[in-house]
C-alpha cells in the first residue's frame, strides 16, 4: 500500500527520492516524507500529495547523497504531518520508514514506556524506531543485531529502511511479508517497494527474503540472516523497458495500458507457444503433473478473482476438471477441504498481495501443489509457489488493472488447453484450432481499439451522469461482467453491480426504473436467447440498454446502443468484451473529472490484510 524509496551513492539523494516517490504514487497514499543525511539527518514531511512535500523543500539546500523516502497510507492514526513517515526514536538517533502493520504495537508501547520512551504519533511505525533504538543501546552490538532482535520481537508485516545517527552513509533494511527490492547501479545503490521507482536508474536488483536484513553502503550491499551471519544473494535483471513506466504522451497511464494490450497479449502468447504447442517446461509444469490434478482451487482478489471466475468456466468445460474460485481473504479462514491431488492457483499482478500470499502459504503448509500466475518476476508469490506462469504485461502503473488482467486471461486459457490435452479431453485438431484462434486475439483486440473508440467515447459522455449501472450476462459473459462493473465503480465512483442474467427476477429487477443503465454482455450462443429475454424485461421497465456482442448475434430489438466485437471461439470472448468495458469505465470517469490513475481510497498493491 505505502511506498518506500532509498538511495545511497554519488548523487544528490533528494532528487532521486522525490522522483522515486512520484513513481510510487499509484500505490495510494495520503502523506509523504523524506530523510536525508547531511551533518545530521534532515527530515521533511507533508500531508497530502508529493507536490506539497516538494513545496516545503523548494528553498532547502539538501546536498546529502544518502536518504530514504516514504508515501504513507493511513492505517494507525489519521493522515497528518505528525503521523507521516519518516519516524524517529526519542533522541533522534534512529530514523525509519515502514510499510506494513505491526500487530502487537500496543504491547510494545507498554514495554518501551517502562524504559522511559514516549510517543508523539498515533502510528505503529514509531514503535519500531524506538524498539530498534532500545536494542541498539541495550546490547551495543550495532545495527544488525538491533534490527534482528526487533524482527524477532514484533508480530505483523513490515518492510523497513533505517538510518542510524552513529552510522552515517548507511541505510539498513529488513522485511517480512511486505515487498522490497534493492538495486545496484553505477552511481550507487537503491531500494524501493516496487520496481518502477528505481527502473530509471537500474534494472539490476536483489530480492530480500523474509526475516533477512541488509546494509546499503555507497558501493556495496551486505546481506544478513536472522543470526547476523552474512549471506550471498543472486543479482536479477528486470526485463522491463523504462518507457513502459512512462505516459509517453497519453493523458493517463490507464488509457496507455489499454492500448498496450494487443502487444502484451501477443508477447504472452508467444512466450508459451513453441512450434505449434504449448510449452510450460520453463516452469517445470509437465503434462504428467497436470494429468494427475483432480480438483483446482483458484484464489485471488479483485480483478484477478474475476480472471479466476472466467478460468473456471473454461477449465471445467474444456478439461472436465472441477474448479472452485475463492476470494483470497476468505480462503484460509474457511478451513478449505484440500486433497493430495488438488492444485491451488494463485493469481496476482504484483505477486505481493497479502491475502493471496497467505492463501499460498496455507496450501503449501498442507502439502498441496501451488501454481502462481503473476506479472512481477521475483515477487514473493513467484518465489514461494511450486510452479510459476508469468504474464508479460510489463509494469502496470494505473490502479485499475487492464493489461495485466488481459494477460492473466491468456495464461488461464493456455493452462486450460494444456490441462485438457493432458487429460485427453481434446484431440490434436481441437488443440491446434484453439491455439490458432488464440493467436488471432491481438489483432482482434487492436481492431476494437481502432474501430470502436470514438463510438465508446460518445456513449460514455452521454452516460457519465448515471447514478447506477447493472451488468448482466450468462456463463463467461457473467464472469466478464464482474470485471466491467468493477472497472466502472472503482474509477468513476458510479454505483455498479454485476449479476448473472437469470438472477434478475430474484430481486434485482425491482431496482430498474426509467433510464437505469444496464450493460448486457451477449456472446455465448448457447444461452444468448435467454439473456435477450432478460434484457427485454429490463427494457420494458424503462432501462437503457447497452449491449456488447459479435455481429452474428442480433441484439437490435433490445439495444439502445450496441458495441460490436469480432467473432472468436466461445472460450476467448472475455478477451474481446473486456476491451470496450475498460474503455467505457475510463471515458465515463474522464467525463466526470476523476483522477483516473489514482482513484480515491484505492491502492495498486494491497500488501496488508
Amino acid at each position: 500500500m505505502c511506498g518506500i524509496v532509498g538511495y545511497n551513492g554519488k548523487n544528490k539523494a533528494i532528487d532521486i527520492l522525490l522522483d522515486g516517490l512520484s513513481k510510487l504514487e499509484y500505490r495510494g497514499y495520503d502523506s509523504a516524507g523524506v530523510a536525508v543525511q547531511e551533518k545530521d539527518i534532515k527530515i521533511y514531511k507533508a500531508k497530502g500529495k508529493i507536490i506539497n512535500l516538494e513545496e516545503k523543500l523548494k528553498n532547502k539546500k539538501l546536498n546529502g547523497t544518502c536518504g530514504i523516502g516514504h508515501t504513507r497510507w493511513a492505517t494507525h492514526g489519521e493522515p497528518s504531518e505528525t503521523n507521516a513517515h519518516p519516524h524517529v526514536s526519542n533522541d533522534q538517533s534512529v530514523t525509519l520508514v515502514h510499510n506494513g502493520i505491526i500487530e502487537n504495537y500496543q504491547e510494545l508501547i507498554k514495554k518501551l514506556q517502562k524504559h522511559g520512551y514516549i510517543f508523539y504519533s498515533q502510528t505503529d511505525t514509531e514503535v519500531l524506531a524506538n524498539l530498534i533504538d532500545y536494542y541498539y543501546k541495550k546490547y551495543k552490538n550495532g545495527p544488525s543485531d538491533a534490527i534482528n532482535r526487533t524482527m524477532v520481537r514484533v508480530r505483523g508485516s513490515y518492510a523497513i529502511a533505517v538510518m542510524f545517527k552513529n552510522h552515517p552513509d548507511e541505510i539498513w533494511v529488513a522485511r517480512k511479508d511486505s515487498p522490497m527490492i534493492i538495486g545496484k547501479g553505477k552511481d550507487g545503490v537503491y531500494l524501493a517497494s516496487d520496481v518502477p521507482a528505481i527502473l530509471k536508474y537500474t534494472n539490476n536488483v536483489y530480492y530480500i527474503d523474509n526475516l533477512e536484513s541488509a546494509c546499503l553502503k555507497k558501493d556495496e550491499i551486505i546481506f544478513y540472516d536472522l543470526n547476523g551471519d552474512t549471506i550471498e544473494k543472486e543479482l536479477k535483471v528486470i526485463d522491463w523497458d523504462i518507457t513502459s513506466a512512462e505516459k509517453e504522451g497519453y493523458e493517463h497511464f490507464m488509457i496507455k495500458e489499454i492500448h498496450e494490450q494487443p502487444e502484451v497479449i501477443k508477447k504472452t502468447i508467444s512466450s508459451y507457444i513453441n512450434d505449434g504447442s504449448i510449452d510450460f517446461t520453463k516452469c517445470n509444469l509437465t503434462k504428467d503433473i497436470l494429468k494427475n490434478v483432480e480438483q483446482i482451487y483458484i484464489v485471488a482478489c479483485g480483478s484477478a478473482y474475476h480472471v479466476g471466475v472466467c478460468a473456471s468456466y473454461v477449465i471445467e468445460d474444456l478439461a472436465r476438471v472441477p474448479v472452485r474460485v475463492d476470494v483470497a481473504s476468505e480462503f484460509r479462514y474457511k478451513n478449505p477441504l484440500l486433497k493430495e491431488n488438488d492444485l491451488v492457483i494463485i493469481i496476482s499482478q504484483s505477486g505481493e498481495t497479502a491475502d493471496s500470499l497467505a492463501a499460498l502459504r496455507e496450501a503449501k503448509n498442507r502439502g498441496i501443489k501451488t501454481l502462481a500466475i503473476v506479472n512481477v518476476v521475483g515477487s514473493s508469490i513467484a518465489r514461494e509457489a511450486d510452479y510459476v506462469l508469468y504474464t508479460l504485461a510489463g509494469p502496470e502503473i494505473a490502479v485499475a488493472t487492464t493489461k495485466a488482467f488481459s494477460t492473466q486471461l491468456i495464461v488461464s486459457y493456455l493452462l486450460a488447453i494444456e490441462l485438457a490435452c493432458a487429460k485427453k479431453q481434446i484431440d490434436k485438431e481441437v488443440y491446434s484450432d484453439l491455439l490458432k484462434e488464440m493467436q488471432s486475439l491481438p489483432e482482434k483486440v487492436n481492431n476494437i481499439l481502432n474501430d470502436d473508440l470514438k463510438g465508446i467515447q460518445k456513449i460514455a459522455s452521454e452516460l457519465s451522469s448515471a447514478q447506477d449501472a447493472f451488468y448482466i450476462g450468462r456463463g463467461l459473459d457473467y464472469a466478464i461482467s464482474l470485471e466491467g462493473s468493477l472497472k466502472l465503480k472503482e474509477i468513476s465512483y458510479i454505483h455498479s453491480e454485476a449479476y448473472a442474467a437469470g438472477e434478475l427476477k430474484h430481486g434485482t429487477i425491482s431496482l430498474i426504473e426509467d433510464n437505469t443503465l444496464v450493460i448486457g454482455v451477449v456472446t455465448q450462443e448457447a444461452v444468448y436467447e435467454k439473456t435477450l429475454s432478460n434484457l427485454t424485461e429490463v427494457k420494458a421497465r424503462g432501462g437503457y440498454i447497452l449491449t456488447i456482442s459479435p455481429d452474428n448475434i442480433d441484439v437490435s430489438k433490445v439495444s439502445n446502443y450496441k458495441i460490436s466485437i469480432p467473432k472468436t471461439n466461445k472460450f476467448f470472448y472475455p478477451s474481446l468484451t473486456v476491451i470496450p468495458l475498460q474503455l467505457l469505465g475510463y471515458y465515463i470517469a474522464v467525463s466526470r473529472g476523476v483522477d483516473v490513475d489514482k482513484p480515491r481510497n484505492l491502492a495498486k498493491s494491497v500488501t496488508v490484510e
